[in-house]
C-alpha cells in the first residue's frame, strides 16, 4: 500500500509542538524546543538509513521542501546516495565558478616575488589583460579548451606574435595554477591551440639602433639637462637595461661602482648574485648632475610619482625623429666592440650583463672582469664624448681563477 502524502498543511505548520512531523515521501519536519524547524529527508542508500538536511522553515517553504524531497528521491531511486550527489555536485559548480579571471589575478599574485620589482609594471600581465581576459576572462577556467584559446588569439596570431606567445604562455600558467588549486582544467589546451593556430610567420625584428659612429653625435646633443636627457646619457655610458636604469637608486652606487640587484636583472638566468657596473668619470658626472634631482633616493624620478617610464625616453627619441630606440644602444655598445676593440668575448659579454658559460663553467669562474670591463668604460666613454678615436687594446686576461 502506498505511503500517504502531503500530509502537513501550512496553516498548521505555524504552530507545531516540538517533535518530528511527516509528510510522506520521506519528507520530514523536526521542530526543537527553542522553536527552530528544519526540514530534513529520509531515504534509504545500500541497506542504510540516512537523513539529509534539506533547510530551515519558514526559510523554505512545505512546497518548496516537497519538491526539493522529490528531485532527491529520485536520486535516491537511480541507486545514489543523494548526500554524496548533492556533495558532487556541489563540488563541481564549485570548480565552475573559478573563473578565468579569478585564477590569472591569483597566479599573478603567487608569481610576484619571481618578477621584476614584483611585477609592479604590468608587463606579465599585460598579454592576458589585453588579449585573452576580455575574452575568456568571465568563462569557468575548466570549461575552456583548445578552440577558445584559438578563436581569442587568432586575430594576433601572425601579426604580432611575439605578443601572441607571451599571451599564450601566460595562460599555460594560468591554467597549470588552476590545476594546483585541485581545479579540473585541460593542461593540453595551449598545445592543442598551437597546433590549431599553425606555425606563425612572423619574423623577428630585432630593435632600431644607432650604429656606433653615430652615437657621439646623439650623444653630445643631450644638453638640455632634463631628468630625460640625462637617463639617456647614462643608459649610453653604461649599456645597461632600461629597468635597472630607471630605477636606479643612490645607495646602491659607491664611488665608481654601481650594484644592481639580482632580481633587477633580466637574461641571468640562474644569477643570484648581484651586478656591479663600473662607471666611467663620464658616467660619474652625469649622476653628479642628476642627483639634484632624485626624489627618495631614485635618481630618475617621474614627474608626479615612482621613476620615469622606458616610454618617456623612447618618445624624446621619437620627437627627434629618430626610428632607433633606447634599448638599441646596448647594440650600438656591442657593435663598437666588435669592431673597434679587440675585447675578449666574455669580457664583452659580461659587459652587458649576459649570462657566459655552461653552469660548471660559472661555478668555477670567480671574476666578473671588473678591471677589465672599467678600462672598456671608459674608453666607450671617450668614444661618445668625441674625445678618442683609437682602437682599444686590452689585455687577454680571459681565464677564470681556478
Amino acid at each position: 500500500m502506498a505511503r500517504a502524502r502531503h500530509k502537513l498543511t501550512n496553516a498548521e505548520l505555524k504552530n507545531k509542538p516540538p517533535g518530528k512531523y511527516s509528510d510522506g515521501g520521506g519528507l520530514w519536519l523536526h521542530v526543537r524546543g527553542n522553536g527552530v524547524a528544519t526540514w530534513f529527508l529520509r531515504y534509504t542508500s545500500f541497506g542504510n538509513r540516512h537523513e539529509m538536511g534539506l533547510g530551515g522553515y519558514p526559510a523554505v517553504s512545505l512546497k518548496a521542501a516537497r519538491l526539493e524531497a522529490e528531485k532527491w528521491q529520485i536520486v535516491a531511486r537511480e541507486g545514489k546516495d543523494p548526500i554524496k550527489e548533492r556533495e558532487r555536485r556541489a563540488r563541481e559548480a564549485e570548480r565552475n565558478m573559478h573563473i578565468l579571471s579569478d585564477i590569472a589575478l591569483d597566479a599573478f599574485e603567487s608569481r610576484k616575488a619571481e618578477l621584476k620589482g614584483d611585477g609592479k609594471a604590468g608587463r606579465w600581465f599585460t598579454p592576458l589583460e589585453l588579449h585573452v581576459l576580455p575574452k575568456l576572462g568571465k568563462m569557468p577556467v575548466s570549461q575552456i579548451d583548445q578552440r577558445d584559446i584559438r578563436d581569442t588569439l587568432a586575430p594576433i596570431w601572425h601579426e604580432k606574435a611575439d605578443t601572441a606567445r607571451k599571451a599564450m604562455n601566460r595562460l599555460s600558467i594560468c591554467l597549470r595554477h588552476a590545476a594546483a588549486l585541485g581545479l579540473e582544467v585541460d593542461l593540453q589546451a595551449t598545445e592543442r591551440a598551437k597546433a590549431l593556430l599553425g606555425k606563425q610567420r612572423h619574423k623577428a625584428q630585432h630593435i632600431p639602433s644607432l650604429h656606433w659612429q653615430d652615437v657621439p653625435g646623439f650623444y653630445q646633443s643631450l644638453d638640455g639637462g632634463s631628468t630625460t636627457e640625462l637617463a639617456l646619457r647614462l643608459l649610453i655610458l653604461t649599456a645597461v637595461r632600461s629597468y635597472p636604469l630607471r630605477h636606479m637608486h643612490l645607495d646602491q652606487i659607491d664611488g665608481d661602482i654601481w650594484t644592481i640587484p639580482a632580481e633587477a636583472m633580466k637574461g641571468r638566468v640562474g644569477a643570484t648574485a648581484d651586478f656591479r657596473v663600473p662607471l666611467s668619470q663620464e658616467a660619474q658626472r652625469v649622476i653628479a648632475e642628476a642627483t639634484p634631482f632624485a626624489r627618495d633616493g631614485f635618481l630618475f624620478s617621474g614627474v608626479r610619482k615612482g621613476v620615469i617610464s622606458d616610454i618617456t625616453m623612447s618618445k624624446f627619441m621619437e620627437r627627434r625623429g629618430m626610428a632607433e630606440r633606447p634599448h638599441g644602444f646596448r647594440s650600438s655598445f656591442r657593435d663598437w666592440v666588435a669592431e673597434a676593440t679587440n675585447t675578449p668575448h666574455d669580457v664583452a659579454e659580461t659587459a652587458l650583463g649576459h649570462t657566459v658559460g655552461s653552469a660548471v663553467e660559472r661555478s668555477y669562474r670567480r671574476t666578473d672582469y671588473i678591471e677589465q670591463r672599467q678600462a672598456l668604460m671608459e674608453r666607450w666613454a671617450g668614444h661618445v664624448k668625441g674625445t678618442t678615436t683609437e682602437i682599444v687594446q686590452m689585455a687577454n686576461r680571459t681565464r677564470a681563477n681556478g
